[in-house]
């Protein structure tokens, strides 16, 4: 979007719907008397109140009245819902577990586009009930809001970029608060996201969700109206400085702050062109083998040395895609569900960035965050012999001839006996491509049908985005892989389902 003086003036005009006040993002208790939240238009801050203020024994029935009554839209819920967690879900004291009711907005919003007419509001719905979850969990954790803008703090328009990324770079937060307020009224949707996708990508604190919300947050934005822009923003501005218990990174010299550096003086060595290598499906199959066996600071340098040899980037991430899914089977827990999701986010931030060398970041740091997610693997059990026994099954397997009757079978044995769906699954794909759609199709159902968890549909929306993603030499070996983690028939329907279908009167 161009940085036209409409735009600037309406969101200057939008943003004053704040009202001023001169704190840091702090919680209510702390606040209570001189800190007034921040607010949003008239037509939005009805339905997020609404939100914030139905108990959850009833918010489902208020929201599908709204609905039915034709006062509520979808674009309106989608919104209603976001800027309600960002109002009051605290990223603290991780970005990530009560969190996830803004980190799962964007997955439940691409669950309900692949949904049929009749259940669209399904995942949303489920995701407004998540969010009250979340709501209790942070009131008990000290009742966090979001404050408003105090205009009087902002820097000037012309210098809040660089204290942004001065703020940034020292981990300041109430300096960083400030300044991505005023920035984000006269910057371009383009420089906003190469600047949170830098800063998204370079630590692992908080197992890849930093990057996670970037590319989410984003995307959710998108969906909704670029008006909201501003607190969005400073709600990602605040996960993004998460350090945990750390002491300020900008003063210290910690494991977690290591890769960036080091992938940064590889940036600067880079070969000429290094986007425009040669396909290579053997550096593919190496980088796969080798992966799971090194650490952070060998994975950043064994993808710097693909490129310098001239290995296209497309056969890299192809190899990354794969690696993630393969800890799946390894062992298919929380720590390999992050490196799928992660990887999502990174790839996506990927494909969007302007800048080249932002763009060679984003490849080298998750490789090296892969690095971290497989020494966490390999320090627990795990199980490599599931993925020998996928790659030998070269021939095809005693499946029905009917597509139909194939995926039946594949899906049956899903949630019972997964190494068996998975040879199944591969040999499918691997004879019929086309086949993996209606798999997907089939999978995304048993989502909201089945889900019960943010992971759940943060996870099959990864899966089911990179599919399309990979080269097709790797797409039936990245499907099969993933679905250790795939919601499945086996498992009883979300207690959630019932409540929600008689909501809306479905069936």
């Amino acid at each position: 979007m161009s940085d036209s003086p409409l735009r600037r003036d309406f969101l200057v005009r939008s943003s004053l719907l704040s009202v001023a006040c001169a704190l840091p993002l702090s919680s209510r208790s702390q606040a209570a008397t001189s800190t007034t939240q921040v607010s949003f238009t008239p037509e939005i801050e009805r339905w997020v109140r609404m939100i914030e203020r139905t108990e959850q024994s009833q918010l489902l029935e208020k929201l599908a009245e709204g609905i039915r009554d034709g006062q509520l839209n979808y674009q309106q819920l989608l919104s209603s819902l976001f800027l309600a967690g960002i109002r009051n879900v605290q990223p603290r004291p991780n970005v990530g577990f009560k969190f996830h009711a803004v980190l799962v907005v964007n997955s439940a919003h691409l669950a309900s586009m692949a949904c049929p007419d009749s259940e669209r509001w399904l995942p949303l719905l489920w995701a407004a009930d998540n969010f009250k979850t979340s709501q209790r969990r942070d009131v008990e954790e000290g009742d966090w809001t979001m404050p408003a803008v105090d205009d009087s703090q902002l820097p000037a328009s012309h210098a809040a970029e660089a204290e942004f990324r001065k703020a940034m770079d020292a981990w300041d937060e109430q300096a960083a608060d400030a300044s991505i307020a005023a920035w984000s009224r006269t910057a371009s949707q383009s420089e906003l996201f190469d600047a949170m996708a830098n800063y998204g990508s370079r630590d692992l604190r908080d197992i890849g969700h930093k990057a996670i919300y970037v590319a989410n947050g984003f995307r959710t934005l998108e969906a909704m109206s670029w008006e909201f822009a501003e607190p969005i923003l400073r709600s990602l501005t605040y996960a993004l400085l998460c350090r945990n218990r750390d002491p300020n990174p900008s003063q210290s010299d910690l494991a977690a702050d290591q890769p960036i550096r080091r992938n940064r003086e590889r940036i600067a060595k880079v070969r000429d062109g290094w986007m425009f290598g040669k396909a290579d499906a053997r550096a593919t199959d190496q980088l796969i083998a080798s992966l799971h066996q090194t650490n952070p600071e060998e994975a950043g340098a064994m993808v710097f040395d693909m490129l310098q040899s001239g290995v296209s980037p497309q056969s890299i991430w192809d190899g990354m895609f794969v690696s993630a899914t393969e800890l799946l089977m390894r062992q298919p827990g929380i720590v390999a569900l992050h490196a799928v999701t992660t990887t999502n986010a990174i790839a996506y931030c990927y494909r969007r960035v302007h800048s080249d060398a932002l763009r060679l970041q984003l490849l080298l740091q998750n490789a090296s965050f892969l690095g971290m997610f497989c020494e966490r693997v390999r320090s627990g059990t795990n199980r490599s012999d599931r993925v020998s026994e996928l790659l030998i099954a070269s021939e095809p397997q005693d499946l029905p001839s009917q597509r139909d009757a194939a995926i039946a079978e594949i899906l049956q044995s899903m949630g019972t006996d997964n190494d068996r769906s998975a040879r199944l699954l591969h040999s499918l794909v691997e004879n019929e491509p086309d086949a993996a759609s209606e798999f997907i199709h089939r999978a995304r159902q048993m989502v909201f049908l089945k889900g019960t968890d943010s992971h759940d549909y943060k996870f099959s929306s990864a899966i089911m985005e990179d599919y399309f993603n990979i080269s097709p030499d790797f797409r039936s070996r990245y499907l099969a892989m993933s679905l250790y983690k795939l919601n499945s028939p086996a498992q009883r329907d979300t207690p959630l389902l019932p409540r929600l279908k008689s909501c809306l009167g479905i069936a």
